[in-house]
């Protein structure tokens, strides 16, 4: 609190300002520091070991809370400021939600999903007697080890260079189901776990009461919220938008919270209604910052409550749950992509990636603690197995290439790996092509290659693991096949061997390394051309045989220099002449 005070100076009278601040906001505020400091110091570490930064939040809490240091004196002020950041998790999922995305792999996603789902919640439900906890528990167990980091997964999907691949569009789809499950377990199971004798007109209650408010929330996002929005943006003041966003966001959820339903619940149906206006991109990119400290606010707040001497005392019965909610979510994961007609080994690098306890796990943790549902126990078994499973994860990504090869050599465990079938090409593969091209995947490069052929008259043939692009191209009349591009046989299948020219646009590094040196043992004379991602993977696929490799980066960074000199009055000659000293230096 800031005082004024009158004193006089060689007589004539002056004002100074004196500070003064309790013991109890200096406490805070030191609380406050604390906890930035030890997460940013704990993220940086966790980051220099390739491992996800909310373990190092996580390992944060674990250290200056009450079961360790006791740096933190009032844990409760820490936990009103985590619930913003559930809030703000749950408000940016609404903005974020692509249905686009979702309608790629819209099947497997959607049903394959929710199949995923409720399988890994009997698997929950199974493990009550080993954990010793009431069905009730046991039902709630399951749903919080249902869901899979998004944070992990994308990641390391990127990282690898695999998000648009096929298992990469699968794990990306079946996450957003996910999350969007968030939503119902929310409303459900607490109301499920209070009223267990007579839940269901209560639930059906809730239910129509969500209802009402999506609808008026609906009409209010499309009628008046978009006008309000353009109002503050013609103002151009980015602090203004900001408090903006951040106020509907928190008076939605604060509205929701009001009508007997979940905070977070009215924060997510407040992210749809942004999400319907054009300023969605921008309302995004202004709020993600502020919701990554508070939700970095959270993950700490779950470590403060993680209990080192549970861990100690519990370490068998803790590796042994892990051990089978890491195993049983990978073969669920796996079986539900084949049921819905993918082939094994995009469903098992798909399945690697998800095995882990997901953001929003710990969100459902966490109420389900306040809301009593679970015990302290539990709440801790989830926490320490939840570190453990996202540990396991990318050390996991790298069994994916021995156990498909392990696989392979089974004969009767080929043909889901491959879905190698006889019926697999269309009718324009009927031909004896020779001199053809052959070009593995089907992207955005493959669709302007293949036009181009086509306009040309050339002979080609498409190989394609995703069974809905391959049924989408024979109904255009191109010539496909469905199967596996690094696949020996496959290759045989579209007469490699008598092909001229074997393009390689793979979003897999490893399928496409695999595609090439398989090619080029049937047809050593064949020209190959092949797109690569970053600097280990265009020297690994030089090794491997390829004629040419396009780098990707290094192409629009060329482009860049290209169009920039040009502008600035450089010759064409010139340029040319550069960039083939650039080309020459870095080939």
């Amino acid at each position: 609190m800031i005082r004024s005070q009158e004193t006089k100076v060689h007589g004539s009278p002056t004002f100074i300002c004196r500070l003064d601040v309790s013991w109890d906001k200096l406490v805070s505020v030191a609380d406050f520091i604390i906890i930035v400091s030890l997460a940013l110091v704990g993220g940086l570490l966790f980051h220099r070991l390739r491992l996800p930064v909310i373990l190092g939040y996580i390992l944060a809490g674990l250290l200056i809370g009450p079961n360790a240091l006791g740096l933190i004196g009032e844990t409760e002020r820490v936990q009103t400021i985590a619930d913003m950041g559930v809030a703000l998790l749950l408000f940016t999922l609404g903005i974020q939600l692509s249905l686009a995305q979702l309608a790629q792999v819209s099947r497997v996603a959607i049903f394959g999903g929710i199949i995923q789902i409720l399988l890994t919640m009997v698997l929950g439900v199974a493990l009550g007697p080993v954990l010793g906890i009431s069905l009730l528990e046991a039902t709630y167990f399951g749903a919080m080890i249902a869901l899979s980091s998004t944070m992990v997964a994308t990641k390391i999907l990127m990282e690898r260079g695999e998000i648009d691949s096929l298992h990469g569009r699968i794990a990306v789809g079946l996450l957003l189901v996910q999350d969007l499950s968030v939503v119902p377990m929310i409303i459900i199971l607490p109301r499920v776990a209070q009223s267990q004798s007579n839940w269901i007109p209560y639930l059906l209650l809730d239910v129509a009461k969500a209802g009402l408010f999506v609808a008026a929330t609906y009409l209010l996002g499309r009628r008046v919220v978009p006008r309000l929005l353009f109002r503050v943006a013609a103002i151009k003041s980015p602090e203004l938008f900001l408090l903006f966003v951040v106020t509907l966001a928190l008076g939605i959820a604060l509205i929701a919270y009001l009508l007997g339903m979940s905070f977070a619940f009215g924060a997510f149906i407040a992210g749809l209604i942004i999400s319907e206006s054009e300023f969605s991109r921008q309302a995004l990119g202004r709020v993600v910052p502020l919701r990554d400290i508070f939700a970095t606010l959270f993950f700490v707040s779950v470590g403060m409550l993680v209990n080192p001497n549970f861990l100690w005392s519990n370490a068998l019965l803790l590796l042994l749950v892990v051990a089978v909610i890491v195993i049983g979510k990978f073969v669920i994961t796996s079986l539900v992509p084949l049921f819905f007609g993918y082939p094994g080994r995009a469903a098992i690098y798909a399945s690697l990636v998800l095995v882990q306890f997901g953001e929003f796990s710990f969100v459902l943790a966490k109420v389900g603690l306040d809301k009593e549902i679970i015990s302290n126990y539990l709440y801790s078994m989830v926490l320490a197995s939840a570190v453990l499973t996202i540990l396991v994860t990318p050390l996991g990504i790298y069994l994916g290439r021995p156990l498909v090869n392990l696989l392979y050599r089974i004969p009767k465990a080929r043909p889901l790996l491959i879905k190698e079938l006889a019926s697999s090409t269309s009718a324009e593969e009927d031909k004896s092509f020779s001199h053809h091209v052959v070009v593995c995947g089907y992207g955005r490069a493959s669709h302007e290659l293949v036009d181009s052929l086509s306009q040309r008259g050339f002979h080609y043939v498409v190989i394609e693991h995703d069974p809905h692009i391959v049924r989408r191209l024979r109904a255009k009349g191109i010539p496909c096949i469905y199967g596996d591009a690094s696949n020996s046989s496959v290759l045989a299948h579209a007469n490699i061997s008598q092909a001229r020219v074997l393009v390689v646009a793979l979003p897999d590094p490893v399928e496409a390394e695999l595609a090439v040196r398989n090619a080029l043992e049937q047809n050593p004379r064949l020209d190959v051309i092949a797109r690569a991602h970053g600097d280990q993977e265009y020297e690994r696929l030089r090794q491997a045989g390829s004629s040419e490799v396009v780098y990707a980066e290094f192409e629009a960074a060329l482009e860049f220099v290209r169009h920039t000199l040009h502008r600035l009055g450089v010759s064409s000659t010139e340029i040319q002449w550069i960039l083939s000293g650039k080309r020459e230096r870095y080939l």
